[in-house]
């Protein structure tokens, strides 16, 4: 059972006061399972959407749910951390999984995200062919997750955040070292991809966001590890996204970036929409430094038989200094205190 630690009594009777209601309970069990709308909400509990909305904004007046904007659409979702929704999700481990209406309500929106999932699957397989002919032209994407994953490494973080994530896998990539997980994509297509590969994977700690890799609508300095997986290459100005990312960083974080190399495939210009044949260790280790972050490990992988009709994919992974200029002056600051 998830520890909730300690509650003040105002802050205990706000909580069980929200979610002591049926609908509100209801809710809450549908936001503990990923990002659903008004709309969504509504078909699922045949209820109406002033109904749903007012109940909506008591649940997130004492803090219970997270609110956020995509466009037209506002999403909801339960939050990730806190006492007070620690408690809500051990009041929800204690319903009954053989109610009627908790099930019934878990069936439509097992109904719901099938829907999603064959929506994703129409985008997916009308650009299938595209993506595949660029996978043929470097080493596979389990040689490229798989060297990922070495220089990441296991040690937890408490937040991840992938910009440009497509189809979100690297949320399902590193699922197992993060607490809370954020994918952030212009694409509302492939923020539909996204949404159903999490909900068939089960992960409900991450959520997507609709957005701006140059202007993010988040706080910055919240994550301790930001991707930017094969994304650069599309953008006129990548310089301008890797100090937004940066920007993102908590003191210490790692920013990881995956791309090509440079290369001479004109073609991809016009008939894929690149705007940079790649990337040298110079401009990128010349990028990371003016946004403030330190190059610690680059590593190039190239294709088998590498000739000029294939891509070399490169990882590049940099560090924020400020934990780390921390650090070096602690031992000179131990010395002076220990003179006095």
């Amino acid at each position: 059972m998830v520890s909730r630690g300690t509650l003040g009594l105002d802050a205990l009777v706000d909580v069980l006061k929200a979610a002591g209601e049926p609908t509100r309970m209801r809710l809450l069990a549908l936001l503990s399972a990923g990002d659903l709308t008004v709309t969504d909400l509504t078909e699922i509990l045949g209820q109406s959407q002033p109904r749903i909305s007012r109940h909506l904004k008591l649940l997130a007046e004492v803090a219970l749910i997270d609110r956020y904007q995509e466009g037209a659409w506002a999403y909801f979702r339960l939050r990730q951390e806190g006492g007070r929704v620690a408690l809500v999700r051990e009041l929800l481990a204690a319903a009954a999984a053989e109610d009627a209406i908790l099930a019934k309500d878990a069936t439509r929106l097992a109904v719901l995200k099938r829907q999603r999932a064959e929506k994703a699957q129409a985008y997916f397989s009308r650009n299938a062919a595209e993506w595949d002919e660029l996978r043929r032209l470097h080493v596979s994407e389990g040689d490229v997750e798989a060297t990922l994953k070495v220089m990441v490494g296991e040690e937890p973080v408490e937040s991840l955040l992938d910009l440009g994530t497509g189809t979100g896998r690297i949320l399902q990539l590193f699922e197992g070292i993060y607490r809370r997980g954020i994918g952030v994509d212009a694409s509302r297509d492939m923020l539909a991809v996204a949404r159903s590969n999490l909900d068939k994977a089960g992960i409900t700690k991450a959520s997507i966001r609709h957005g701006d890799i140059f202007n993010l609508p988040l706080d910055g300095q919240a994550f301790d590890l930001v991707t930017i997986h094969q994304v650069l290459h599309f953008l006129e100005e990548p310089e301008a996204a890797i100090a937004e990312a940066a920007r993102m960083l908590a003191p210490g974080g790692r920013l990881v970036i995956i791309d090509f190399a440079p290369h001479g495939l004109e073609y991809l210009r016009d008939e894929h929409a690149h705007a940079r044949l790649g990337f040298s260790h110079q401009a990128m280790a010349d990028w990371l430094q003016k946004a403030g972050l330190a190059l610690e490990k680059t590593t190039d992988l190239a294709p088998e038989g590498a000739d000029e009709g294939k891509l070399t994919v490169t990882i590049w992974l940099a560090r924020d200094q400020r934990v780390a200029d921390h650090i070096a002056d602690m031992p000179r600051q131990r010395v002076q205190a220990g003179g006095v």
